[in-house]
């Protein structure tokens, strides 16, 4: 029982011993990136960009929880207009920030860099999360009224999706109905050019049609004229009636040499001829 005990004094001021070592480390690590971070700062007043960027990144790795180097580093990201790299800083700045004042900061710069972005909208929740952590800051809060500003201005500039939809369905139901009175106008032309075509069957009916026509009178007085048309070996009426004055012709004319004879003294028989 006396053994277990001092074991378990052992390892109780082992841990502590331990948890010491560690916090001195932790401490140790967090005091050289402050002083990294201070440094970076002094070089960034001088405009030394790329020095500057090094010990911020050293203070960094010294300490990847470290608030101030990130924020500070995306600040210089944002002095020399890289604004993606001095987004994901300030992010981080944010995520890693224990205290509000701290998340106030990082939360304004976040909704300054959206709106270098034009990302209003997502620019007016930056500054509203800036806002909760710090409702007394009247630059957050002016910041806050041109993002909504410039928010409201957009959505009005962008066209409405749903109206968007409406014209593209509009114009397809257009397009349809354009296919389909040319299908109609397709199947009419067909259909006519199918009636005007001569079935070969129809043709030959036509024209037995037209033979049988042929053979008889177009007309009465053809049919007429056809009756009185002689036939061979016969005299027609009109020739019998020629023949008929002619000879009336010639009778007259003898008629008439027996008269002029008779006024040359030729005798006449005075009795009558019984």
């Amino acid at each position: 029982m006396k053994n277990l005990t001092l074991l378990i004094v052992f390892f109780t001021c082992f841990a502590f011993s331990q948890n010491k070592e560690n916090e001195k480390e932790q401490l140790l690590a967090e005091r050289k990136s402050n002083d990294l971070v201070y440094e970076a700062n002094a070089l960034m007043d001088d405009n030394n960009f790329i020095s500057a960027e090094k010990e911020y990144r050293k203070a960094i790795s010294k300490q990847p929880s470290s608030v101030a180097g990130t924020y500070n580093l995306g600040n210089s990201y944002y002095k020399k207009g890289n604004y993606e790299e001095a987004l994901y800083r300030q992010q981080q700045a944010a995520k890693n920030a224990t205290e509000k004042s701290q998340k106030h900061k990082a939360f304004h710069n976040i909704g300054n860099i959206l709106m270098q972005n034009k990302q209003c909208k997502e620019a007016v929740e930056a500054y509203k999360s800036a806002l909760r952590n710090d409702p007394t800051d009247d630059e957050t809060r002016y910041n806050l009224g041109l993002a909504k500003e410039c928010a409201e201005q957009q959505k009005d500039d962008q066209p409405d999706e749903n109206q968007d939809k409406d014209k593209d369905k509009q114009d397809e139901n257009q397009d349809q109905d354009d296919q389909d009175k040319d299908n109609q106008d397709q199947d009419q032309d067909n259909q006519d050019n199918k009636e005007n075509k001569d079935d070969p069957g129809d043709q030959d009916k036509k024209d037995g049609d037209d033979k049988k026509d042929e053979d008889k009178p177009k007309d009465e007085n053809d049919q007429k004229n056809q009756e009185k048309k002689p036939q061979p070996g016969q005299l027609s009426p009109q020739q019998i009636k020629n023949l008929l004055e002619a000879m009336n012709m010639q009778e007259q004319k003898v008629q008439e040499k027996v008269n002029a004879d008779k006024q040359k003294g030729v005798k006449v028989k005075t009795d009558k001829d019984w």
